[in-house]
């Protein structure tokens, strides 16, 4: 994927959704965290691949592994905007104090433009104490920075990657299939809004 000989138009798969296409790790991304330690820019390297493709493109979505390494930095250097997902359980807000500090120093070194879209709480199980204290906690320390759409624990969510399709396409009216269109629109909305600021 970062190897110059790879181009990005190249390993675009198209998928059962419309306008929705696919640019796919493989196996071998394993091995891209040791690969980039040596090599010059190598916070770029994502960031120059997806250059040719960025205006065929409305959005262009990037999943990182839940880590701080390399490939994550790549990720928000070559990023707008990032969503932070928190999941509804014990150990979730121990990690959040450092991405929020590793998001702060990518703005100041890698990327001056990228900003925090907000914090989307997943996992969320309404039968448990835990998942009601950690949104609970999550809205009183953020407070406008969390997104109002949560997205709930799902059978047929978690069903749908062993089939090879979005959750729409599995199962438009389950749970996490509304849940995931809730967000589209509230994000939809919080982008056109942001862009009548700033016009």
């Amino acid at each position: 994927m970062f190897n110059r000989e790879s181009y990005a138009k190249e390993c675009i798969v198209e998928t059962k959704s419309p306008n929705l296409d696919l640019l796919p790790a493989n196996i071998d991304l394993v091995g891209a965290e040791l690969d980039l330690v040596d090599l010059e820019e190598r916070e770029y390297r994502l960031k120059k691949v997806l250059v040719p493709i960025r205006d065929e493109y409305d959005f262009i979505i990037i999943d990182c592994a839940p880590s701080l390494g390399l490939l994550t930095l790549n990720a928000l250097a070559a990023s707008d905007s990032v969503i932070i997902p928190i999941q509804c359980e014990y150990f979730a807000l121990e990690g959040l104090g450092k991405l929020l500090n590793t998001i702060k120093i990518v703005q100041q070194r890698l990327n001056i433009d990228l900003i925090i879209d907000g914090l989307l709480l997943t996992m969320y199980d309404t039968r448990l104490r835990l998942s009601n204290q950690v949104v609970e906690e999550v809205k009183t320390h953020f407070q406008e920075m969390v997104f109002k759409t949560i997205i709930h624990r799902n059978v047929r969510l978690g069903e749908s990657p062993s089939y090879g399709e979005t959750i729409v396409i599995h199962d438009a009216s389950s749970k996490g299939a509304i849940n995931y269109l809730n967000l589209a629109n509230e994000l939809l909305k919080k982008l056109e809004t942001v862009s009548v600021e700033t016009e």
